[in-house]
């Protein structure tokens, strides 16, 4: 039987002795008060979202188009929320999405994320534009599950290299993000005249990389820090890439893959051909295409479009386990959790952090036992109607 739930009551136990959490168990909250607490530029970076932000609103809107049904007399008392996915064993279907420049919501950064989501047995993807290694996030995780997430640079061997550090670092699954070749136009960021990378943020994995050091001749220093900056803006992201390209993946990559950034099932499919493991449906939180779908929108279509013929997971907009529920019933194996847990680190550090995650995952399991369900499996689209 699942625990997470459980979490509730220490809470309200803790509350017999004036104990109160440190943090808003409404994590929809946080936002507001991390605005409070980081810099301007910080919480731009991170709030912020492309154009008229129409599309990070939409992200929201969508899931207030769908109402949970509630079912009665079902025999919920034992429940598990369990799963697998791109063979990752996982106590609840949610995974802590890649964010950069965590350093500048916490001088712990990844290495605190890393921590607290292994000590809940969550499985955390590390960004290549993190504020630390992937060598140390990996130490700070210990046997806690970890995929690598790929910013493609235009450098092959970089490329190569980044993966081989990964794997040989203990990553287990690779998501390669799509949609961000090149940075959208972000007014925000634009406003404040702020891109933490150009300010040596961000890019911990590049400036560690042997391959990179090589092409600036030699370990970044204060001599050569300038050129190396130069050379990180000439190697993110390659406009050049397609679906043909996906096989040099293979060639470097063991483990499971998945794009991150589909959106259309024609992409879906293309990717299940190109003998993708699976596909993350996203609009990277609104963050590149202002006017674009809603992510939650677009996963039913594709989830339909592959069949169950390989993973299909979610990440933009969640901030609650109904939420969770809801991205679930139509068709994801699991979530991608982004914003709210970056808004616990930047409010409490590790323990932030981990109080995020185990209010979602208690939410989550309170959610499906209410409705009438007793694991992930059940959850259909008979869950829920259009409002």
């Amino acid at each position: 039987m699942s625990q997470l739930s459980d979490f509730q009551n220490e809470i309200y136990l803790g509350g017999l002795a004036d104990v109160r959490p440190d943090l808003p168990t409404d994590l929809t909250r946080l936002a507001a008060l991390a605005e409070r607490r980081l810099s301007a530029a910080s919480y731009g970076y991170l709030a912020g979202a492309a154009g008229s932000e129409a599309t990070a609103r939409a992200n929201r809107d969508a899931f207030d188009r769908w109402r949970i049904v509630p079912r009665m007399l079902r025999d919920v008392a034992e429940r598990d929320l369990s799963v697998t996915v791109l063979g990752t064993p996982m106590p609840a279907p949610v995974v802590l999405a890649p964010i950069g420049v965590q350093s500048i919501l916490h001088p712990d950064a990844e290495l605190a994320t890393a921590r607290a989501a292994a000590s809940t047995g969550l499985t955390s993807i590390l960004s290549t534009a993190a504020s630390s290694t992937m060598e140390d996030v990996a130490e700070a995780g210990g046997s806690g599950p970890r995929w690598y997430q790929l910013y493609w640079p235009k450098d092959r061997d970089l490329a190569a290299s980044f993966l081989g550090r990964a794997e040989a670092a203990g990553y287990t699954a690779l998501v390669v993000t799509l949609d961000t070749f090149t940075l959208a136009w972000r007014p925000r960021d634009l406003d404040q005249a702020y891109l933490p990378f150009l300010r040596g943020i961000g890019v911990a994995n590049y400036f560690s990389d042997p391959v990179f050091q090589r092409a600036v001749g030699g370990p970044v220093t204060e001599e050569n820090r300038q050129a190396a900056l130069l050379h990180w803006i000439g190697q993110f992201g390659n406009p050049s890439l397609t679906w043909d390209d996906l096989a040099f993946l293979r060639e470097h990559w063991d483990g499971p893959i998945a794009l991150k950034g589909i959106q259309h099932p024609d992409d879906a499919r293309r990717a299940l051909d190109a003998g993708m493991d699976g596909v993350i449906v996203s609009n990277h939180g609104g963050r590149q295409v202002d006017g674009a779908i809603a992510s939650l929108d677009a996963l039913p279509l594709v989830a339909d479009a592959v069949g169950g013929r390989m993973s299909v997971l979610f990440d933009s907009g969640i901030r609650t386990g109904a939420d969770v529920v809801k991205a679930l019933a139509l068709g994801a194996e699991a979530v991608l959790l982004g914003r709210p847990y970056a808004y616990g680190l930047a409010l409490g550090g590790e323990a932030g952090v981990r109080h995020v995650l185990r209010c979602i995952q208690a939410e989550l399991e309170l959610t499906l036992a209410l409705s009438g369900h007793r694991t992930i499996s059940e959850l259909t689209l008979d869950a829920l109607v259009r409002a």
